[in-house]
């Protein structure tokens, strides 16, 4: 699979030198971050060379998200301890492994060329800013915020982070995108209006080509859920998202068990990256939910995106009850394929989510919310088929990731003096 046939002229007008983007993280689970980048990638222009610099025990189906664009892989033998850190042991722990990961990111980055070179993290400078400090005296940097920084931490950590943002905002090297609207208002609580004022909004959007591959294909609904497990007889609630705490995991399953002992005519399903454990396991049978729930692993629903949002088109209502987010692409690319929405009123959601237009808003934490949502949903074919259509306009008009991609690359190139209108 190609790149979009996109050029950056330089400013006399010929072709720009190909510019080597790098990508890195220092984590092992993935996701809308990664689609994020993926989404930038596939939009730039075809003689720029991508490098990924990532932990060697990183998920294959990620890997093989990126394989077709081209990208050289780079990988590193270290990664964030993601365990829970509840004891002053595992807290030091934690902070080693983040400590010893920054260091091979940094020694892998040290051998690139920084007059041709720029690396955009997926790492917090609150808390990696040694790491971006030092790469700016090297090369152009870039980070993404994708959820809204913590405005209600401890006042001398607030100070410690303000201390640290003010720091990086002064190097005229370092560059910060926002994927929300909402990551961007958090940020006036650490810094000046005229630093605020220098993040670009490149929004966390959808690929509307792929969208528009899945609407018309001719997928067989029935047979793609009977394949996982799930009855094509009843209506689907599908969650699609780590299968972790912030994501409302246990809102959904109380929800669930609340609306299956009044119906036997829905069913609910999670499609997630990785398996629960045996704790998480033991939690999940105690809702006994039986065959009405399943919990589905993203790699065996397909290795490709398509084969992914081929699958989320047989929702009859996709349901995100996060207790705080970014803007998660899940529920773009659910409402851009015209399956009904509903997720909480936190964050930025409600910049995709209009209550009632474009989707439904819960309160986060509340299962009888949740239960109201599905159950007005399956109840109603009018507003069925008012926020499937109305959900759809509303993302492929605003969050569109060719748009999105745009502002990014033309940040990438002013870096290098090429001239910034990308050519589509």
């Amino acid at each position: 699979m190609k790149k979009a046939g996109n050029e950056i002229s330089s400013k006399n007008g010929s072709q720009a030198d190909a510019l080597n983007v790098i990508y890195t993280w220092n984590y092992l689970q993935w996701g809308g971050a990664q689609i994020y980048l993926l989404s930038i990638i596939r939009n730039a222009p075809s003689n720029w060379h991508f490098t990924l610099i990532i932990p060697k025990n990183s998920r294959p189906d990620l890997i093989k998200f990126f394989e077709p664009y081209g990208v050289e892989f780079v990988y590193v033998d270290a990664s964030l301890y993601e365990e829970a850190a509840n004891t002053v042991l595992s807290k030091i722990r934690r902070q080693w492994h983040r400590i010893r990961a920054e260091f091979a990111v940094y020694r892998e980055l040290r051998k690139f060329d920084p007059a041709s070179s720029m690396v955009h993290l997926d790492m917090p400078p609150w808390q990696s800013w040694i790491l971006l400090y030092l790469l700016t005296n090297r090369m152009h940097v870039f980070f993404t915020l994708h959820n809204a920084i913590s405005t209600t931490v401890a006042g001398w950590r607030a100070k410690i982070w303000r201390g640290r943002l003010n720091l990086l905002f002064k190097q005229p090297r370092f560059h910060v995108f926002a994927a929300n609207k909402n990551a961007i208002d958090s940020m006036r609580f650490y810094l000046d209006e005229s630093d605020v004022d220098k993040i670009a909004l490149t929004r966390a959007a959808i690929n509307p080509v792929e969208i528009d591959e899945v609407l018309e294909s001719e997928s067989d609904s029935k047979s793609l859920l009977e394949k996982h497990g799930l009855p094509a007889d009843k209506f689907i609630v599908l969650c699609l998202g780590q299968f972790i705490d912030r994501k409302g995991r246990w809102i959904f399953l109380e929800a669930a068990r609340e609306i299956l002992r009044q119906r036997n005519d829905i069913a609910f399903a999670w499609i997630g990256p990785r398996l629960p454990d045996e704790n998480e396991l033991k939690r999940i049978e105690e809702y006994r939910l039986g065959p009405d729930f399943r919990y589905l692993l993203s790699e065996n629903i397909g290795t490709t995106r398509l084969e992914v949002l081929t699958f989320l088109r047989t929702a009859d209502v996709f349901a995100l009850p996060s207790l705080w987010e970014g803007l998660p692409i899940s529920i773009l690319e659910a409402m851009a394929l015209k399956v009904p929405t509903i997720s909480t009123n936190v964050n930025a959601i409600p910049e995709a989510l209009i209550d009632g237009e474009t989707g439904i808003l819960v309160e986060p934490g509340s299962v009888e919310d949740l239960v109201a949502a599905i159950l007005r949903i399956e109840g109603d074919p009018d507003i069925r088929k008012r926020l499937s259509e109305r959900g759809r306009e509303h993302v492929l008009a605003h969050f569109d990731e060719r748009e999105a991609a745009k502002v990014a690359l033309e940040h990438y190139a002013r870096c290098f003096k090429c001239q910034i209108n990308v050519i589509g």
